[in-house]
């Protein structure tokens, strides 16, 4: 169990769990592939899009039911972390839409960036920092990713260029790191993800113009909940169909509830932008079952049965286990060892975000520069200014 919570923490325990599930799968007599039916895709501007027919080794079976189920755990946790008023501030859930961060995930490589709005707990796990990191962000601890000084909304790591507090902001920020990618020869693409809400910002659209113009390798993500804050998207946009609203751009609807559709619709978009066909949209159909934030209850918009139905029908973990259980990858007895090991894991980051040292007071003011041009900070008054330390190279300078 030890070497699991090191591996975990880490976040190699996917690598680990390749090397060992070959022999076991021999050993046992599973299946090591199977193939899938997805729901169709809607297309706008293509004449062909990604197959609806997908299959499923089971490495990545147990991989990507481990990082679903790690996502759905950790977000608990934050939510009774909340509860107990030791996150404090804005906490935003992603429990509901694991499947298109791991579908996507699944999808990108090294060399791709990803940027995304304030609900950006699943990405950042998903992106490379452990649960251990993402937790004592949210309590504010100084072993978070941030040193706890970013918090719900503002974690980075590599190619992963955060969450953003400022409704749409994101979209052209993922824009311009789409254009440095070109620019510098970078073989990459930037996902620019943004819920249903944000998607009538006039930013938007501006930034769809630019990445047409340039034929930027920028892939658009709606992550459509269904609800932008309590609104309903029907009330909200004259227009639901997200994919198509790029106009002059290219653009997927993709069941978000289904982590192999969605794998497939992102393997087929960094194939359109690699390809120097510019920027595609893609429109992830999915739920949220929380509320907007911690402080929305969820329900005075939509009805409990409403989310209940959700839960039973479309749940993406759940509809994935099922069929990877249906089609002998995998054992139930497999998976609730997996499911045990991963609380126990979250346990475990769970007290450290509540036990870890908070980041001193004199470290309040530092790295506020990436280059220190200014050495005082103002102070609550100018006439008592701070000083400006440096402790740590930012991650994606």
């Amino acid at each position: 169990m030890k070497r699991f919570l090191d591996m975990f923490s880490k976040n190699t325990f996917n690598l680990s769990l390749q090397k060992t599930i070959p022999a076991a799968a021999a050993k046992a007599n599973y299946a090591t592939e199977a193939s899938f039916e997805t729901k169709p895709f809607r297309l706008h501007k293509l004449d062909d899009g990604p197959s609806t027919n997908v299959t499923l080794n089971r490495e990545d079976a147990l991989k990507y039911f481990t990082q679903l189920h790690g996502i759905r755990r950790m977000e608990t946790s934050a939510g009774n972390l909340y509860k107990e008023k030791i996150i404090r501030g804005f906490c935003h859930l992603y429990s509901g839409q694991e499947a298109v961060a791991v579908g996507m995930k699944a999808a990108l490589r090294p060399q791709d960036a990803v940027i995304t709005a304030y609900r950006a707990h699943g990405w950042t796990y998903m992106m490379g920092v452990s649960m251990k990191g993402v937790l004592t962000e949210l309590t504010g601890r100084e072993s978070g990713c941030a040193r706890g000084k970013g918090g719900s909304m503002h974690m980075y790591t590599e190619n992963f260029y955060g969450g953003n507090g400022i409704v749409g902001a994101q979209v052209p920020l993922g824009t311009g790191v789409a254009l440095a990618m070109k620019y510098q020869k970078i073989d990459g693409v930037c996902v620019s993800l943004y819920g249903d809400g944000a998607a009538n910002q006039g930013q938007v659209f501006e930034a769809y113009n630019m990445a047409k113009l340039w034929n930027l390798p920028c892939i658009y993500v709606c992550e459509n909940n269904g609800y932008g804050m309590g609104t309903s998207s029907e009330r909200a946009a004259a227009s639901t169909s997200y994919y198509s609203r790029g106009d002059y751009i290219p653009g997927i609807w993709v069941d978000g509830m289904d982590v192999l559709a969605v794998r497939e619709a992102t393997k087929f978009a960094v194939e359109h932008c690699t390809s120097g066909k510019g920027p595609i949209i893609l429109e992830a159909a999915t739920y949220r079952y929380s509320g907007h934030s911690m402080s929305d209850p969820g329900t005075s918009y939509r009805t409990r049965d409403e989310i209940q139905e959700v839960r039973q029908t479309r749940d993406p973990i759940t509809s994935f286990k099922e069929k990877i259980v249906a089609s002998n990858l995998v054992t139930p007895e497999e998976l609730k060892k997996l499911e045990t090991e991963i609380r126990v894991a979250v346990d475990e980051a769970t007290k450290k975000a509540k036990t870890d040292k908070e980041v001193p007071m004199e470290e309040l003011t530092g790295d506020i520069y990436a280059t220190t041009y200014e050495p005082k900070i103002r102070n609550i008054t100018p006439f008592n200014p701070l000083d400006h330390k440096r402790y740590g190279q930012a991650v994606n300078l």
